[in-house]
């Protein structure tokens, strides 16, 4: 199963950050892919590609300046399920299982401001990570942790430059074999 990322709502003097946060969310969660609506903002893709450059996922997407309807419909029509996170959604314990055993690829579309109705139409799920206002990032990570039970967190891309070790105390980095 393939999962990408659409980013909605990007403006870049004030969210370069948050997107960014969203984009490495992503790549660390087990997504394969992001894609920023509307929007070409390079300094975004640099951040990204660096991370992947040295912790890994060199093999992880990253599209930009998309027209977001044209790209959500063509996922559709290549036999792809369009996951909306809003908290006006669907409980998520109410359909992760679904997701789970859909047997499709997933795009999972995440809000910078109001989004149009038209996604909520276009989108397979609307799903929410609660109902009470919360941030994208938290949103995309509780999301892609309970689609993958948790096994995202031990990923180590085969590409990796550097690995953490786990440590209580202190920080351990090293080159990984």
């Amino acid at each position: 199963m393939k999962i990408y990322v659409l980013r909605l709502g990007h403006r870049p003097a004030r969210d370069k950050r948050i997107t960014t946060h969203v984009a490495l969310t992503a790549r660390a969660f087990g997504a394969s892919g992001f894609v920023l609506a509307s929007v070409n903002d390079e300094v975004v893709v640099k951040s990204i590609k660096k991370v992947c450059d040295v912790w890994g996922g060199s093999s992880f997407e990253v599209l930009t300046g998309v027209d977001p309807v044209r790209y959500i419909n063509e996922w559709r029509r290549s036999g792809g399920a369009v996951i909306h996170l809003t908290m006006y959604g669907i409980h998520i314990d109410e359909v992760i299982n679904t997701l789970r055993t859909l047997g499709k690829d997933l795009l999972v579309v995440v809000g910078a401001e109001k989004v149009p109705k038209v996604i909520f139409e276009l989108a397979d799920y609307n799903v929410a990570i609660g109902h009470q206002p919360h941030s994208e990032v938290a949103a995309l990570a509780v999301f892609l942790d309970r689609l993958f039970n948790g096994k995202e967190l031990h990923l180590i891309y085969p590409d990796a430059k550097l690995c953490i070790v786990p440590s209580g105390r202190g920080k351990k980095v090293v080159r990984c074999e």
